[in-house]
C-alpha cells in the first residue's frame, strides 16, 4: 500500500475515533454520506467538463474519501474493509476482461461491451437477481441516466427502436398526450405525461449517443450565463429583471441570447 494511501485511511482513523475524533464524522452512517458521495461524483465530472486539471484532482480526492468513509464505517462494524473493497473491484475487473487476464479475445470494443453486459448478467443471477434484463439498473441513479439505462438493457434483446427519428417521432407523440393531459386538468396525469415525455427525450438521447444528464447539465449552464447576461443588460439600463413587462424580458433574452453565442 502507497504512503499517501496509507495516511489517508489513518485520517480516517482518527476522524472517527470515538475519543478525539471529529463530532460530525463520528456521527455518520452510509445513509447519511450518500449524499455527499453522490455530489462528489458530480463535483468530478463538473471538474472534467471544465477541464481543470488541478480541480480534478482535488475533487478525485474529495470522491476517493468518500470511498475510505464507506469503507471504515463497515470495518468498525466488522463487515468489511478498505482492502476488501479494493479486492472485490480487482477480482471483478480480471473477471470481466478475460480477453486480458484469461484467454478469451474479443475483435473490437463493440464485441467487448456485449461480452461486459454478459459477465454482469452472470453476476445478477449468481447475486440471487431473477435473471431479468432490467435487474440490477441503481434506483439512485439520476432519473434520465437510469432512464437512458434502462432503455439500453430493453435494446440489448431487440426492444428497442431502429433510427433515432423513430425516436423523435415517439417525443412527438408523448408531447401531444402531454398537450391532451393538461387541457384535462388532471394533474395525475399530467405527471404520468412529463415522466413518459422526458423518458422518450433520454431515449432519443441515446440513440444519437448523447448523455441525457450531460445534456441537461450543459442546458442548465447555458441558461445561467445567458440569464446573468440578461440581469447585466438590465443593470446597465440602471434598473433590475423585476417588473419588466413579459416583452421587455424577451427583448432582453434576445439580446442576451446574441451576446453570450
Amino acid at each position: 500500500m502507497s504512503a499517501a494511501l496509507s495516511r489517508l485511511l489513518g485520517v480516517m482513523v482518527r476522524l472517527r475515533d470515538p475519543e478525539g475524533g471529529c463530532p460530525w464524522d463520528r456521527e455518520q452512517t452510509w445513509a447519511s454520506i450518500a449524499p455527499h458521495t453522490i455530489e462528489e461524483a458530480y463535483e468530478v465530472a463538473d471538474a472534467v467538463a471544465r477541464g481543470e486539471a488541478y480541480a480534478v484532482r482535488d475533487e478525485l480526492g474529495d470522491l476517493l474519501f468518500q470511498v475510505v468513509f464507506h469503507a471504515r464505517i463497515a470495518e468498525e462494524q466488522r463487515l468489511f474493509g478498505f482492502d476488501d473493497v479494493a479486492n472485490a473491484i480487482s477480482d471483478k475487473l480480471e473477471r470481466r476482461h478475460p480477453h486480458v487476464f484469461g484467454n478469451e479475445r474479443v475483435s473490437d470494443a463493440a464485441e467487448q461491451a456485449r461480452a461486459w453486459e454478459l459477465h454482469k448478467t452472470a453476476e445478477r443471477q449468481a447475486k440471487g437477481g431473477t435473471g431479468g434484463v432490467l435487474d440490477g439498473v441503481a434506483l439512485g441513479l439520476p432519473a434520465l441516466t437510469r432512464a437512458a439505462k434502462l432503455g439500453k438493457r430493453a435494446a440489448g434483446v431487440g426492444f428497442d427502436w431502429t433510427e433515432p427519428l423513430g425516436v423523435l417521432d415517439k417525443v412527438r407523440e408523448e408531447t401531444v398526450e402531454l398537450a391532451q393531459a393538461v387541457a384535462s386538468d388532471d394533474s395525475s396525469q399530467v405527471r404520468e405525461e412529463v415522466g413518459d415525455l422526458l423518458f422518450s427525450v433520454a431515449q432519443f438521447a441515446r440513440h444519437c449517443g448523447i448523455d441525457p444528464e450531460a445534456a441537461l447539465r450543459e442546458a442548465g449552464a447555458k441558461f445561467e450565463r445567458r440569464f446573468g447576461a440578461m440581469e447585466a443588460l438590465a443593470s446597465a439600463e440602471g434598473g433590475s429583471l423585476a417588473g419588466r413587462s413579459p416583452a421587455e424580458l424577451e427583448a432582453l433574452w434576445l439580446t442576451a441570447k446574441r451576446d453570450t453565442r
